[in-house]
């Protein structure tokens, strides 16, 4: 059975800043024999074009509709839930371009959602401002709620661990649109034409790839370049199909281009 990939990018083809050993040859290999696949990112900070430029610079064969972030599905969300509405947003570039993309106005007071996703520059003015407008009636969307992003220097919060702070500030649960969300999972799926019987979802984290792959009938292969070791997967209730030290490894198995079960 033919089938196609969901990619997640930090810990899976590259890290730090350095690609991966055989990142490179596996999507050029899923070029060359013409088997669908795109990059899902709950990272919300770049446009889909930055993130195809920099994975071009790093050595990818890959274009802008190789890509999906957590950005596109939260306002595609949000335009269909409610289309030409406002959001006051706590983030930077590539959530407020994919807002702007569906018809959405980003407005500093009396908006229908607050947005949330990540940033460098959030300001205590900022949480402050959201605060009191989902206290007066907004709605509170999180792109995601990774609690942390890597960094060359390190971790840093992530739009998780902002959007916890105005949920303990409001009282008001936020709805998060991001992986595992089977929003973004399922939108990601339908831009490649595939069902969840022929998607395959390789990522390097149990709690976003995997949970969101296992939630939505996904085939799910985990790789051990990421956050995750071997030996965490034993406090998990769920488990990925296929564990693969690297995603090198798939380039000779039986698991490219044709997923045959275990």
């Amino acid at each position: 059975m033919s089938m196609g990939y969901l990619i997640d990018m930090d810990g899976v083809i590259y890290r730090e800043g350095e690609t991966i050993r055989g990142a490179t040859e596996f999507i050029n290999a899923l070029r060359s024999h013409e088997i669908p696949f795109m990059f899902l990112t709950n990272n919300s900070q770049r446009t889909r074009r930055d993130i195809a430029t920099k994975l071009c610079r790093m050595g990818f064969n890959v274009e802008e509709r190789h890509i999906f972030t957590c950005a596109m599905a939260t306002a595609r969300f949000l335009s269909a839930q409610k289309p030409g509405g406002t959001a006051y947003v706590i983030g930077e570039g590539g959530l407020l371009n994919a807002l702007h993309d569906n018809g959405y106005a980003v407005v500093d007071h009396d908006p229908d959602y607050v947005v949330v996703g990540e940033g460098r520059t959030i300001s205590f003015e900022m949480i402050e401002n959201a605060t009191n407008m989902v206290l007066k009636g907004a709605k509170l969307v999180a792109t995601n709620l990774d609690p942390n992003c890597p960094t060359p220097k390190g971790m840093r919060p992530g739009c998780g661990a902002i959007t916890a702070l105005l949920e303990a500030a409001t009282g008001v649960k936020a709805f998060s649109v991001g992986k595992p969300s089977p929003i973004m999972m399922r939108a990601a799926r339908k831009e490649l034409e595939l069902d969840a019987a022929r998607t395959i979802m390789i990522g390097d984290t149990m709690e976003t790839d995997i949970l969101g792959g296992v939630n939505m009938g996904y085939r799910t292969i985990l790789v051990l370049t990421g956050g995750t070791r071997r030996d965490d997967l034993a406090r998990y209730a769920y488990q990925p199909d296929i564990v693969v030290d690297s995603i090198a490894d798939l380039l000779e198995s039986r698991h490219f281009g044709v997923y045959e079960a275990a």
